[in-house]
């Protein structure tokens, strides 16, 4: 069943006979650049198809097109509001998820760090045989408990660093030359290249990983990422022209793994890598200073993002006709089964790993 708001916004539900009990696991679902709803179709489907009874997939329609030049803290506001929205349409729902592609994951990360509510700590009982006095905080998203937080070939780290964009072929002078234009792509574009701190603040993206007092106390120790039970990024590993693996993975790129040959599953012929949360990722490291270097910043986003723990999946559709399109084949936004179709695997790992 297809459930619209006043703006269109649809979610997602399956229809049973006779009485059933109301979905409790919300999945949003946002877009990347010139995207649309419809790009995360499929997996909506899949993923209702595997859970019926348990979610409502919302495809988010409020940044799509043209509008996703606005700027990630524009299209963050939007998409918090949006979920809001559907929040007061589902009263049964307790849980909360975000998938996101590219762009979209930079959105997202914005709208939680907006949505985020903080409980205050508790004591726990005098006979208890926790050792710590008090109950560490836990946060929640729009007053729903966080799970999953899933990005895909998403640009974390930002298209400024060297071999972020894989497009320039590693030449500086091209890769000087985006970041001055970068306006090209309105608001958006100049938060991408780490082009925005013309009002003497550090750019937006950054921003939004340091402990700094910026926008909202939820950006503070990336509390809002923080409190999701897992956090999952998928990455290309070759083939994406627009967002590299490195950023894609949060990763520095002597970090890249050493892949083998061949699937890590026959069930998954695309996914070459899989690597679980690495506890020493954690530890507080000293920060370097923050200047105007791509470098330097690129260096402290990971820092900060790296010190929660992350899932990374590796993709490589090396092999396949579709290599070429890369950066939408691993959304699997199928529209036709000769366009995108060879990342329905990496769909289905991601289903399979979901828990309702």
């Amino acid at each position: 069943m297809a459930e619209s708001d006043e703006s269109g916004n649809v979610d997602l539900t399956i229809d049973f006979p006779g009485e059933r009990a109301e979905p409790t696991h919300l999945v949003v679902m946002v877009n990347g650049l010139i995207g649309s709803a419809q790009n995360w179709r499929f997996a909506a489907k899949q993923l209702l198809k595997k859970y019926p009874q348990d979610l409502v997939v919302h495809c988010s329609k409020r940044n799509h097109s043209t509008q996703t030049f606005d700027g990630v803290d524009v299209m963050g506001e939007r998409l918090a509001e949006e979920v809001r929205s559907v929040i007061k349409r589902h009263p049964s729902l307790q849980k909360i998820s975000f998938v996101a592609h590219s762009l979209g994951g930079l959105i997202a990360r914005y709208a939680v760090a907006r949505l985020y509510e903080q409980e205050s700590r508790q004591e726990l009982p005098q006979n208890s045989d926790d050792k710590r006095s008090i109950e560490e905080p836990k946060g929640r998203i729009a007053g729903l408990e966080p799970v999953f937080f899933i990005t895909s070939a998403t640009p974390h780290l930002g298209s400024r660093g060297h071999k972020q964009v894989p497009l320039f072929s590693g030449s500086h002078t091209l890769e000087r030359l985006a970041t001055r234009m970068s306006w090209c792509l309105g608001k958006t574009g100049k938060h991408l290249f780490l082009a925005d701190g013309d009002d003497g603040k550090p750019p937006l993206l950054l921003r939004m990983t340091i402990c700094n007092d910026i926008i909202s106390s939820a950006f503070v120790n990336s509390s809002a990422l923080r409190c999701f039970k897992r956090r999952i990024a998928y990455a290309n590993t070759s083939f994406d022209h627009l967002v590299g693996w490195s950023t894609s993975s949060i990763r520095r790129r002597n970090e890249l793994p050493k892949l083998q040959r061949g699937p890590v599953n026959e069930k998954y012929p695309h996914i070459v890598n899989v690597e679980t949360p690495d506890t020493s990722s954690n530890e507080e490291e000293d920060r370097p200073g923050i200047n105007s270097d791509g470098v330097d910043m690129e260096e402290e986003m990971i820092r900060e993002l790296t010190k929660m723990r992350w899932e990374r999946v590796d993709v490589s559709f090396r092999g396949t006709l579709q290599r070429f399109l890369a950066h939408n084949t691993i959304q699997a936004s199928v529209k036709t089964k000769m366009i995108n179709s060879a990342g329905a695997d990496v769909i289905q790992h991601m289903v399979d790993n979901f828990e309702p």
